[in-house]
């Protein structure tokens, strides 16, 4: 079984990367130090829940169809939730389309 720095099996840890969104994604991003799996499932909960976050703060503003398309948005955020939640936790490196890729590239640099 795959361990991270963090002391937590790498399937939880990636579980976990998607707990609170992309703000859990950026706490195990910057305390990672070892598992490529972990940090992989952290960066992409920050670029796809941290994105989902703004789009629904812009969209939420606009008058009319803003309510509507915010609802529809926080529909596809609660599915990807799941969806990658489940994903980790079979001990899957599941890439979404577009974000996966970038993902993997943010994850193996180590930016921060």
């Amino acid at each position: 079984m795959l361990k991270s720095s963090t002391g937590l099996p790498a399937h939880i840890a990636g579980i976990l990367c998607y707990l609170l969104g992309w703000i859990s994604g950026l706490i195990f991003y910057l305390i990672e130090k070892e598992s490529d799996f972990v940090r992989f499932h952290a960066t992409q909960s920050v670029i796809t829940f941290g994105a989902l976050t703004v789009l629904s703060i812009v969209i939420q503003a606009l008058p009319f169809l803003g309510p509507l398309v915010g609802a529809l948005l926080s529909l596809l955020g609660l599915a990807l939730w799941i969806i990658l939640m489940i994903k980790a936790g079979l001990k899957e490196r599941y890439k979404l389309p577009w974000v996966g890729n970038l993902a993997e590239d943010y994850a193996r640099k180590k930016i921060l």
